[in-house]
């Protein structure tokens, strides 16, 4: 359980905030690449409670700009994206990827001259397109680290699948479930798996609902080995956890030569989230069959819908939008969950949507999980050890030492694992596949 200081501290993500502050030390996901062409529409997103805009001007430069113009506040998603520039509509004023005002057309020649655009321009973050994704790093500009070293960043895009979509909860529910694989027994069991409509859902999972965990923490976070008893042998997941929100998830036994993927949980504001899925094979491009389990909601990401959303303060982001939410019940069925799986809900996302989008609230804390009613448990190990990394590493930054993994970016290079077999101990087991756990990249 924490107490409602170190769970304020844990979930607050506005600028100023402790946890906001170190979040804006990383870079951050913010859009698809694919969202944003050449003098194309413009996409609007909000990042750690900040309203902003994403396009890509006439050379192909990503910017990603304050979502208002600076003249009256007039939406700029409404503008035109033409000469390497977004225009505001309402008088014309221009900003380019960097957020410098490069034209001001209802300004008399002798007053529009380069320092008074300069005093009217724009907040803009270094922005960068990488891995499918463009990213946003929010933080004081001489701090500026690399990106990170993740292995899925340096296939070719034909070997990856990356997705985002809106989460309704604050993003620590969903790096918390990301890192508790107890839950994979039971939230996602098939009553049987050999029909079973997930990817690489090994039927071995659902035998032991009680994992043994051994957790090794490291620079980039941790990585944990859960071990599971199957008969005479042991399956072992490795999964990694990695600052800030970070994750890589283990596929099927022995799928550690071609596959990967995982999730990152980037807050939108303390009440939503924007979580991206990257899967990928290292060895070829995806086959077809992979691409449509992907495509088709049963796995991750969810079954979507591409539009916008309205939040609580009735701003409006564009975003892709789940099918199965709560307004209905994640179409649950309960014939479904009688005869089929545990949940009658569908797919894997939508499942862990359903548990992790209606955790009991704080009363009059929006947006906060109540964490100081939990009971906590052994199988809870990388949970509690993630809320305590977070919460020293804002405390530190608040004293003034900076996080050193952002300037580590190699330390990323890893990766996620399952296998079947007889070795009872952690160490001896990593030992064992050690030549298998590095990425590429290293």
């Amino acid at each position: 359980m924490l107490n409602d200081d170190d769970n304020e501290l844990l979930t607050r993500v506005s600028a100023g905030t402790p946890m906001g502050e170190l979040l804006r030390r990383f870079w951050m996901p913010a859009v698809l690449s694919r969202e944003i062409e050449k003098d194309g529409p413009p996409v609007r997103f909000r990042i750690l409670g900040e309203n902003l805009l994403a396009f890509r001007d006439s050379n192909g430069a990503v910017g990603a700009v304050d979502a208002y113009c600076s003249h009256r506040g007039a939406p700029l998603f409404f503008g035109r994206n033409e000469d390497c520039g977004i225009r505001c509509p309402y008088h014309g004023w221009k900003f380019d990827t960097q957020g410098h005002c490069v034209d001001l057309p209802n300004v008399p020649a002798n007053r529009n001259t380069p320092a008074a655009r300069e005093r009217v321009g724009i907040k803009a973050y270094p922005a960068v397109d990488a891995g499918g994704l463009i990213w946003v790093y929010m933080g004081p500009v001489d701090k500026k680290p690399p990106l990170p070293d993740l292995e899925w960043m340096h296939v070719p895009d034909s070997h990856r699948h990356v997705s985002r979509w809106l989460q309704r909860s604050n993003f620590m529910q969903g790096v918390e479930g990301e890192i508790d694989s107890s839950h994979i027994s039971f939230l996602h069991k098939e009553f049987d798996p050999d029909s079973n409509n997930q990817m690489h859902r090994a039927k071995d999972l659902s035998s032991d609902g009680a994992p043994e965990l051994t957790l090794r923490e490291t620079d980039y976070g941790f990585r944990y080995g859960a071990r599971r008893q199957l008969a005479d042998q042991h399956l072992w997941r490795m999964t990694h956890w990695l600052l800030p929100m970070f994750s890589l998830i283990p596929k099927a036994p022995g799928d550690v030569f071609t596959h990967g993927g995982g999730r990152a949980w980037v807050p939108i504001d303390d009440e939503n989230t924007c979580t991206f899925s990257y899967n990928f094979r290292i060895d070829q491009p995806l086959t077809a069959e992979e691409t449509e389990i992907f495509d088709n909601g049963s796995f991750f990401p969810p079954r979507l819908q591409q539009g916008s959303a309205t939040l609580a303060d009735n701003t409006i982001i564009d975003t892709f939008l789940p099918v199965a939410n709560r307004g209905n019940d994640y179409l649950m069925d309960r014939e479904v969950q009688r005869t089929r799986n545990f949940t009658g809900i569908w797919g894997a996302n939508e499942q862990d949507r359903s548990l992790q989008e209606g955790m009991r609230r704080k009363p009059g804390r929006s947006g906060t999980v109540d964490r100081s009613r939990e009971h906590l448990v052994g199988s809870d190990l990388a949970i509690v050890t993630a809320r305590r990394k977070l919460i020293k590493l804002a405390r530190d930054l608040q004293v003034g030492i900076e996080p050193a993994i952002v300037s580590q970016p190699q330390k990323y290079a890893v990766r996620a694992l399952s296998q079947i077999c007889r070795t009872t101990d952690f160490d001896e087991f990593e030992k064992s596949v050690a030549h298998l756990a590095k990425s590429a990249a290293q």
